[in-house]
């Protein structure tokens, strides 16, 4: 038996979900120097679906765990000219909206950084449910936006020698979730 089926799931199935932070991730995507994306992750993620007619998303992330897999950029990160972990330790999601429109899952919601809080929509699908080895119901989701890095004051940039920036304001963000179902 598969972890989790493949078979098309129009809506999170009723129940609540426990994110599984060992299979879950939450990425950051930015084109360095408008030449390469240079991703980031974040290993330490927690969070609650909750599925049926009145879904919901929630989530944190802890701001100290983000890695781009370069010491010295993940120090600059972490400090006031990015997400100033020291005051603002987590980020995190909590959705106004969760529907299925087609075969589009869409997540409407509040998303804070650096404890500003602005409105975004995540867009993506639910990946399928299925029955692990140990007996625990899963789903499995993937959602991704695009934000203005700038909108959460993370406006810290460098100029180029022959003009424009080190760093564009948008980002992308993809997240995928695997969810326990909760006792």
């Amino acid at each position: 038996m598969s972890i989790l089926a493949h078979d098309p799931v129009k809506v999170i199935p009723v129940g609540t979900w426990s994110i599984d932070p060992s299979h879950s991730t939450v990425e950051f995507q930015v084109k360095h120097l408008g030449l390469a994306t240079v991703k980031g992750r974040a290993p330490v993620v927690s969070g609650t679906i909750e599925g049926g007619s009145a879904a919901s998303i929630s989530g944190t992330v802890d701001v100290t765990s983000l890695t781009t897999f370069d010491e010295t950029r993940d120090e600059h990160l972490q400090s006031p000219d990015f997400f100033d972990a020291a005051r603002h330790p987590e980020l995190s999601f909590e959705s106004t909206d969760v529907r299925q429109d087609r075969d589009e899952l869409i997540a409407e919601g509040t998303l804070t950084i650096r404890g500003i809080s602005r409105p975004i929509t995540l867009r993506g699908a639910l990946a399928g449910t299925g029955t692990d080895p140990w007996g625990n119901e899963r789903i499995g989701l993937d959602l991704t936006t695009t934000i203005d890095r700038t909108a959460w004051g993370l406006t810290w940039n460098a100029p180029l020698p022959g003009g424009g920036l080190l760093l564009p304001d948008t980002v992308t963000i993809v997240a995928s979730f695997s969810a326990v179902k909760a006792g």
